[in-house]
């Protein structure tokens, strides 16, 4: 059984900038903080070049890591990965999280920005895991993606105003 979880947001910058800081090992912990019982990311290490098939280990702010799987790489339009390794209680209810983005270019009259969806697909240990899970994942999880997504909106608007002026 199967949990999914989507966070989208329009950011004012390229689709090269937002891909860029998404898979940035040393800006992004800083940009996803947690939210309740989901801890923020404390720091991310590549254990290889970023490519399909390579790992990242994951140290979270709580003390507890996971590794990341990259299962799909294509810059600056989609990346994709597997979480593994959660500890109890998620553990309990989840086995894994197949994350995946995306990056859209638009243009309006204020110029570009990417149209960013973040989704998560959260599998589950069992049916019976779903009255618990459900509402951890959708009322944490997702708003920690939100907050995430907010917060690299406002690092790369506040980036382009200060090279424009």
């Amino acid at each position: 059984m199967r949990l999914t979880l989507t966070a989208e947001r329009r950011i004012a910058a390229a689709p090269e900038a937002v891909f860029a800081l998404a898979l940035d090992s040393e800006r992004f912990p800083a940009l996803f903080d947690g939210y309740g019982p989901i801890p923020g990311l404390k720091r991310i290490t590549p254990l290889a070049p970023a490519a399909v098939g390579s790992l990242r280990a994951l140290e979270n702010r709580d003390g507890s890591k996971l590794m990341e799987r990259i299962t799909a790489l294509e810059p600056p339009h989609r990346h994709a990965y597997v979480l593994s390794g959660m500890r109890p209680p998620l553990a309990w209810l989840a086995r894994e999280g197949h994350a995946q983005w995306s990056f859209e270019s638009e243009r309006d009259g204020s110029g570009e920005s990417t149209r960013v969806v973040w989704r998560y697909e959260f599998e589950l240990t069992s049916a019976l895991a779903w009255p618990l899970a459900a509402p951890l994942l959708h009322g944490f999880m997702r708003k920690a993606m939100q907050r995430c997504l907010d917060r690299m909106a406002h690092t790369l608007e506040a980036a382009w105003r200060r090279e424009r002026g």
